[in-house]
């Protein structure tokens, strides 16, 4: 048998060293998920496994690349590593690629993604004599994302005239030998459910299932990898159901909590050591989550030093919060600088790439809104910031119009890709990209192909005509031609550009940041959504208000308050050192659900020496 690293504590050395069948580990904040299932993983592949029988599903490419780098840097005794790892959606463009015939494609498909396939919509309604009046465009697409991500049946679920629309958009979907995002997973699943020897044989390819953030899957991905280990049930999963908070993207918590009845053999670890923060911030986290009912208990505990208390902060209002929080920032730097403190050891963060560093701050809301008062107090305290969100990089316009030119060049049937092309540009410069193109993907490599279509579309001046921003855009361009330039191969490259996701691109840019009057790296602000799989030395949480954490949109449904607290729950356990909650106008609940003895109360106001509970009457 293979040695395990001796790094690991026994609750994770039984969850790598358990033998054949289902696994389920309970990871708690902060307790070594993923060291756990990459030492599965490499462990497996050690005990003689073959890696091409072994899969590792992630939710970002971010996590799959992080695994992935992992498991590279370890010594495995076995030549020609090729396990599969991934995400769901590059899973089943794995798989579609290879069964595209079933599907009336071919393996040269383009994959539609939500711009895309609105386009295609609004394209049908107006060919069908619907009035956007009647049905938005939108709204269509939305019910059709329902369909699919929820395995419903479409002429159950959908009136006439909706109904009458999914049909022509799934025609028009083969004639332009496409699939959008959606179908990535929910055909593979539909055709593995009507062809059983389609089904077995990916069932004996894929003989190891490994899923990380289980608590997240949706009804399809739920569905795609429990018909893949039904037949040999080697499928281990992690994950922890306090942290799932992503029920508006179609999450279901709830086959978390059912992993046992789905395989009553299942065995189930706990990971309940948390290596992340001090002991008020868990104990303070634990005794917050217990108020949820639907969940699967665990007591999570650390070694850590109990810290400092938490700090609860009472604004007068959204600006004085601010400014509180930017005067703190500005003492705790002095207070780093006063203690001598190594710019190296304050910033170190081991779990990323060598040479890329974290700031130790971070600021945590609710709602993107949330964020115009903060950064107007960190703009006048001259503290540089970073704001992670924002327009995606491949939702940029010049990156689009690059991207079309490269998908039809890749795939001639692509009509949405071509009519892009005819929207954005004169005749002329159109018709002569559609007349060539298609041609040049077969001779061109890719930066030939990107420079072909620059120079024939004088892009550079039509830039420089047409936005105000254009040397912004150049550099976005240039960006995507030295990413472009690490692929040999077309398809593969657009493939990869299709299946990246929202969270793994964070907006790059700062905001009216000099980096000459300040030694201290950007302040990362960003949504609570956001934060989640992040950790920081120093975590405030703004906007602790009733209305906001929880949301006024979750006080008609207990499950989506339950929620809201998850989030709080998942906000708190980012912060490894110092955690700070502050709040105007009403408190939220949540701060009550929190110890007394643990928190350290500040009214900037100065009419209250402590947080009262005074306010429960209104939190029904």
């Amino acid at each position: 048998m293979p040695e395990i690293k001796p790094s690991l504590n026994n609750r994770q050395l039984e969850a790598v060293k358990h033998p054949d069948g289902p696994l389920l580990i309970v990871a708690g904040a902060g307790s070594g998920k993923t060291k756990t299932l990459t030492s599965r993983l490499t462990h497996l592949i050690e005990s003689g496994i073959n890696p091409k029988n072994i899969i590792a599903i992630t939710f970002t490419n971010k996590a799959a690349n992080e695994m992935r780098n992992r498991v590279t840097n370890l010594e495995l005794r076995t030549p020609n590593f090729e396990p599969f790892i991934g995400t769901f959606h590059s899973l089943g463009a794995h798989i579609l690629k290879r069964e595209a015939k079933l599907l009336k494609r071919t393996s040269a498909f383009t994959i539609f993604d939500n711009d895309d396939s609105l386009s295609l919509i609004r394209k049908i309604m107006k060919d069908s004599d619907v009035s956007k009046d009647q049905y938005s465009p939108m709204s269509i697409q939305n019910k059709i994302s329902s369909v699919k991500n929820d395995l419903l049946d479409a002429e159950e679920y959908l009136d006439r005239i909706a109904l009458k629309i999914f049909e022509k958009y799934e025609t028009s979907l083969i004639k332009n030998n496409a699939f959008d995002f959606d179908d990535l997973i929910e055909k593979v699943v539909r055709l593995f459910e009507k062809n059983p020897a389609v089904l077995e044989k990916y069932q004996n390819q894929f003989k190891y299932i490994l899923v990380d953030e289980y608590q997240d899957v949706n009804t399809a991905q739920y569905r795609f990898v429990k018909l893949l280990a039904e037949k040999h049930q080697n499928i281990s999963v992690v994950g922890d159901d306090s942290q799932s908070i992503y029920r508006f993207r179609g999450s279901d918590f709830r086959n978390f909590l059912n992993f046992e009845n789905d395989w009553p053999q299942a065995k189930v670890v706990k990971l309940e050591q948390n290596y992340r923060s001090t002991s008020n911030i868990i104990t303070a986290a634990s005794k917050l989550i217990k108020n949820n009912k639907s969940q699967k208990p665990k007591e999570l505990w650390t070694e850590n030093s109990a810290g400092n208390l938490i700090k609860v902060i009472a604004a007068p209002d959204a600006e004085e919060e601010a400014n509180w929080i930017a005067d703190a920032i500005q003492k705790l730097v002095i207070s780093n600088q006063k203690l001598g403190i190594e710019r190296e050891k304050i910033f170190d963060y081991p779990c990323l790439p060598a040479g890329r560093q974290l700031p130790i701050i971070a600021i945590l809301y609710r709602t993107n809104a949330q964020s115009r008062a903060m950064e107007q107090a960190l703009i006048s305290a001259d503290i540089p910031y970073r704001i992670f969100g924002g327009l995606k990089f491949y939702e940029r316009k010049e990156i689009k119009d690059i991207v079309a030119a490269l998908r039809l060049a890749a795939n001639p049937k692509d009509q949405i890709s071509a009519e892009r092309i005819l929207k954005n540009f004169n005749k002329p410069v159109a018709e002569n990209l559609l007349a060539h193109l298609p041609r040049l993907g077969k001779e061109l490599k890719i930066l030939e192909l990107i420079n072909f279509f620059l120079s024939n579309a004088n892009y550079f001046e039509y830039l420089e005509k047409n936005f105000k921003n254009y040397q912004e855009r150049m550099e976005n361009i240039n960006e995507l031609i030295n990413f472009a330039g690490e692929f040999s191969d077309l398809p593969d490259f657009l493939e990869r550009v299709s299946l990246l996701q929202s969270a793994d691109q964070p907006n790059s840019l700062y905001r009216n940041i000099d980096m000459s009057k300040s030694q201290l790296n950007p302040v990362q602000l960003m949504t609570i959504h956001l934060a989640k799989g992040l950790e920081f030395d120093n975590v405030f949480v703004i906007g602790c208000n009733e209305g906001l954490l929880p949301h006024q949109m979750s006080y008609g449904s207990l499950d989506e308050l339950e929620e809201e607290r998850r989030l709080m729950y998942v906000a708190m356990t980012r912060a490894k050192k110092e955690l700070c909650l502050s709040f105007y106008n009403m408190p939220s609940r949540f701060l009550n659900e929190i110890p007394p003895e643990l928190t350290e109360f500040t009214d900037l106001a100065g009419d209250k020496k402590e947080l009262s509970n005074e306010d429960d009457i209104y939190y029904t």
